[in-house]
């Protein structure tokens, strides 16, 4: 995941916009952040590592330095604005997704003839590159970017600045967002609408799946027509990764939590179960677990806080070592909270599963806990995602290690763990909770999740917990599986967890 945001402004310096604007996506990427602007002499453009720091003040001096009416920016994982000089002139590309064909694109430009130079530290060649070099190649802008979206598995959305302004284009799946506000000033775009209020940005619209915009200080045009089928944003935007200030398809981040985990508390209390205090893993979990406390009558409290913001997500830097780290340090115990307490954790997904380990073993049960109840926001993950950068294979994730486990080696097949109250489903998620050192583990099923998001099942994107992607619910992996609402599973009992094994 990363955040762009691009600018255009009426008085002819966007910079100021611009920079607010993109720190306020911060939370979307820990690697790199870059910025552009257009001028008379044309792009300048300005990229930092931010690993171990904060966006503002690695780029404060090239804030106080540039100045154009039109400005793109991101922070993210890869090095860019990428700046191209080709025939349809100069343009700067930023983009947030995935490539999941990269290699293959890249192959076949370069046996046409492509060069590319912007290599990453990694030796790999930048996507948001080949998107431009895949743009240069069409008879216009907006042709070029549909050659994208054409060309790509996985998905794009896009910022691409030009002598004329800013293009904003969705991907065509509607995986990622997209919205266009107004102030006094001009316009701007971003990936979270966060980023406007304190900049006297109001809402004016939201790019629909496949619509390319141009944006430029005297205003806005759509530029190409929307894809008519249905956007199916990921779901994770509003479980964990987008600001709880951010409003996505007209629904908002922090509302969607509270009734998440209130469904969670219904589902324990149907079951007869209680406990003393309930608690969210800072950040993203407490949105959840305050749901659930106003829907349980359980108490909330804070056993765990958060240092300060200067940590960031622990989900998100590239390398296990530092999402550890990370972690650890930035959360601490209050003993005198965690002692003899019956205790409801709840946090938006268990990933790998070694943080939320570390929590319940490491910092509440050495404090005194007397129970730890885990309650996750979304399903059990089971498939790596192809939309964004996330985790790139099965073998990092908790639930798959636990069906190795269970199995006693990988399978091909894992079609009967999908279906939620199943009874291999009630042996997986009795081995995570055995592995976290949970008294018991209870995850949300999938209809619940989009039911407290507020979007029908089709309308979310759910590959990382069903395998399904695409318009028609294709099945990449040839299970066959159908998920049809009509075919849901009973909810599983609230004691899964190491006795239910």
């Amino acid at each position: 995941m990363s955040g762009i945001f691009g600018a255009a402004s009426r008085k002819g310096n966007c910079i100021q916009s611009l920079y607010y604007g993109l720190d306020y996506h911060s939370h979307l990427g820990t690697d790199y952040a870059g910025m552009a602007v257009y001028r008379d002499r044309g792009i300048e453009r300005k990229i930092h590592d931010i690993r171990g720091e904060n966006f503002r003040p690695k780029f404060r001096h090239a804030y106080e330095k540039m100045s154009g009416p039109y400005g793109i920016g991101v922070i993210g994982y890869d090095i860019q604005p990428v700046v191209l000089s080709s025939r349809l002139g100069v343009f700067s590309v930023v983009m947030n997704g995935y490539i999941h064909n990269l290699d293959a694109i890249i192959a076949r430009l370069q046996s046409e003839g492509s060069t590319f130079a912007e290599i990453q530290p990694d030796s790999t060649i930048s996507p948001a590159e080949v998107v431009a070099e895949i743009i240069s190649r069409a008879d216009s802008l907006e042709a070029g970017i549909l050659s994208v979206f054409a060309l790509i598995e996985g998905s794009v959305s896009l910022l691409v600045m030009t002598k004329d302004g800013v293009y904003a284009a969705r991907d065509r799946e509607g995986h990622s967002t997209l919205v266009i506000g107004e102030n006094g000033d001009g316009f701007a775009v971003t990936t979270e609408t966060t980023a406007f209020p304190n900049l006297g940005y109001r809402t004016i619209a939201e790019l629909a799946p496949g619509d390319i915009f141009l944006i430029s200080g005297q205003g806005i045009s759509r530029r190409c027509g929307a894809d008519p089928r249905l956007g199916r944003p990921c779901a994770f935007l509003w479980i964990y990764t987008s600001f709880p200030a951010s409003s996505i398809e007209g629904i908002n981040v922090e509302q969607a939590r509270y009734r998440s985990g209130a469904l969670l508390a219904r589902r324990d209390r149907a079951a007869g179960f209680t406990a003393d205090i309930v608690s969210g893993v800072p950040d993203s979990g407490v949105g959840h677990a305050i749901g659930y406390a106003n829907e349980s009558g359980i108490p909330y409290a804070r056993p765990l806080v958060k240092y300060t913001p200067s940590w960031p997500r622990s989900y998100m830097p590239s390398v296990q070592t530092t999402r550890d780290l990370i972690a650890s340090m930035k959360l601490i115990a209050i003993p005198e909270i965690i002692r003899d307490k019956r205790i409801v954790l709840c946090d938006d997904s268990i990933v790998r599963g070694t943080q939320i380990r570390r929590m319940v073993k490491e910092k509440l049960l050495v404090n005194g806990a007397r129970e730890v109840h885990i309650r996750i926001a979304c399903p059990p993950l089971l498939f790596p995602c192809i939309y964004n950068e996330s985790t790139r294979t099965t073998r990092e994730l908790a639930a798959r290690k636990a069906i190795r486990i269970l199995e006693g080696s990988d399978i091909p097949d894992i079609s009967g763990y999908l279906a939620t109250g199943s009874a291999p489903y009630r042996r997986m998620v009795a081995a995570i909770a055995q592995g976290i050192g949970a008294h018991s583990l209870l995850y949300q099923d999938l209809e619940d999740m989009a039911e407290a998001i507020g979007r029908p099942l089709e309308g979310v994107c759910t590959y990382c917990w069903t395998g399904l992607s695409g318009e028609r619910r294709e099945h990449p992996v040839g299970m066959g599986l159908d998920l049809d609402r009509n075919h849901r599973a009973p909810h599983p009992p609230h004691t899964e967890g190491p006795e239910a094994a």
